[in-house]
């Protein structure tokens, strides 16, 4: 496993209930502003014994990860409900209150 990676494992597992972060705001806080993409593959390459919140991890609109990664939107956005967090009508998050 990469140092990055190793690290964005470290910050995500930061993330507390009931607020998210965003791919790039992960990467600006490790120091590499453009890394969004790599933070991204990161979190899709998480060992499950980790246990890390990823489902916390959404786009920078607040949108959240492809059908493919939790085993469907639905599944996430049941996660994040369970956790407090609300969305807009367009099914966003409210990152103006959920920002982490």
């Amino acid at each position: 496993m990469s140092d990055f990676f190793q690290h964005v494992y470290e910050l995500v597992a930061k993330i507390p209930e009931g607020k998210v972060a965003t791919y790039g705001q992960i990467a600006a806080l490790l120091g590499k502003p453009r890394s969004s993409k790599i933070v991204g593959w990161a979190l899709h390459s998480t060992p499950s014994k980790l246990k890390l919140p990823c489902h916390r991890v959404v786009n920078r609109f607040g949108t959240l990860a492809p059908d493919s990664i939790f085993g469907g939107i639905e599944i996430q956005r049941s996660i994040l409900e369970s956790e407090g967090i609300t969305f807009n009508s367009d099914g966003r998050v409210n990152l103006k209150k959920h920002l982490w």
